[in-house]
């Protein structure tokens, strides 16, 4: 990399940063590399500049143990308040293996039946046959159910209705219940603007959301401040720190939350009515990359985007959240042809552990 200095630039719209009389003029900050870095996080950092995400967390999970977590750039450029790797980013989709892992559990409960008519539990949708509640949670409900895969977050969203019509209870509810609160998971929640939902953390809203990374999009050649999302529900919503998804990450190596054989059917490819192998399991994507298995999701809304990446044969995982969808827009959302190796980040995650041997960070 070049020196230091040398900038992207990049702006963030503000109306108390900025010291002109015209309160929606950009504040303009160099984006520069962070100093003393080597190596691996050095390169991810290069990326970011790369990318234009004001602030990025990541973190490496290796043989059960969530090895490193860091933090690069600034989570709010206004503030001048620098990234750190327990710094709450929203997940956009990565929320989606979250609620699947809540919704297995209901099924291993006998509650919620894959194969049943989403009807059954009051989800009415147009549909050329039967939509089954498997087909939203394999993204499979679109045309014939169940015939093809076509990824569909809202219609994945009416698992909130699954859940609730089942259970009795809220997503936010049985999320906070079965996996945030046994995790000890501090630094994720609802999102807060969903103060009900929040409340159930019996965290302190105030902090959370000051602690937080604040929003950014690029429009054009500048990244602009943004308002972050209101949604949250099963398929977007959460907001986490890279080292609370690299826990959870390590929760699921451990086998906690669901039985064996459950975590299997997570983990194995959907099947169409045609016998064709789709590139989803059960909340998951599922791909083999030179003989590797991956299991990954990414997240891709406004303001905001996110990666996981797991080997579970080599014990590894990695975590990566933005404050702007750059991480997923650069590399085309990932889900326009289901490989993560699009993605320069997940690439250098895969060619320096999974495959190479370089030293932990």
């Amino acid at each position: 990399m070049s020196g230091l200095t040398d900038a992207v630039v990049l702006a963030a719209g503000c109306a108390l940063a900025c010291g002109g009389s015209d309160p929606t003029s950009p504040t303009t900050i160099a984006m520069t590399y962070e100093e003393g870095l080597a190596g691996f996080p050095a390169r991810l950092d290069s990326l970011r500049v790369q990318l234009r995400i004001p602030g990025m967390s990541a973190a490496l999970v290796h043989d059960g143990q969530v090895v490193w977590a860091r933090g690069f750039g600034l989570a709010n450029v206004e503030q001048r308040v620098a990234a750190t790797g327990t710094t709450p980013f929203h997940l956009a989709s990565l929320t989606k293996p979250f609620a699947s892992t809540v919704l297995m559990q209901l099924v291993e409960e006998g509650l919620v039946d894959l194969d049943a008519p989403v009807s059954d539990y009051g989800v009415e949708l147009s549909s050329p046959g039967v939509i089954r509640v498997r087909h939203l949670l394999t993204h499979t409900s679109g045309g014939t159910p169940g015939a093809s895969y076509q990824y569909d977050g809202n219609r994945f969203g009416y698992l909130d209705q699954v859940m609730q019509s089942a259970s009795g209870r809220s997503f936010a509810e049985l999320l906070v219940e079965r996996i945030l609160t046994p995790l000890g998971l501090r630094h994720t929640a609802p999102n807060p603007q969903q103060p009900a939902a929040f409340g159930l953390t019996g965290l302190d809203r105030n902090r959370f959301m000051a602690e937080m990374a604040a929003g950014y999009e690029l429009q054009g050649s500048e990244v602009v401040s943004l308002a972050h999302p209101g949604y949250f529900g099963v398929a977007a919503g959460l907001v986490a720190s890279a080292e609370d998804v690299a826990t959870f990450s390590v929760a699921i190596g451990e086998g906690r939350f669901l039985e064996p054989e459950t975590w299997a059917r997570v983990f194995t490819p959907t099947i169409s009515n045609t016998g064709l192998t789709l590139p989803y399991g059960l909340g998951w994507f599922i791909q083999s990359y030179q003989g590797v298995t991956l299991h990954w999701h990414y997240g891709y809304w406004t303001t905001n985007s996110s990666l996981i990446v797991r080997a579970p044969e080599q014990g590894l995982a990695f975590v990566v959240l933005a404050n702007t969808p750059q991480l997923s827009a650069a590399y085309g959302g990932l889900g326009s042809d289901n490989n993560v190796m699009r993605s320069a980040v997940a690439r250098l995650f895969f060619d320096a552990f999974v495959l190479g041997s370089e030293p932990l960070p």
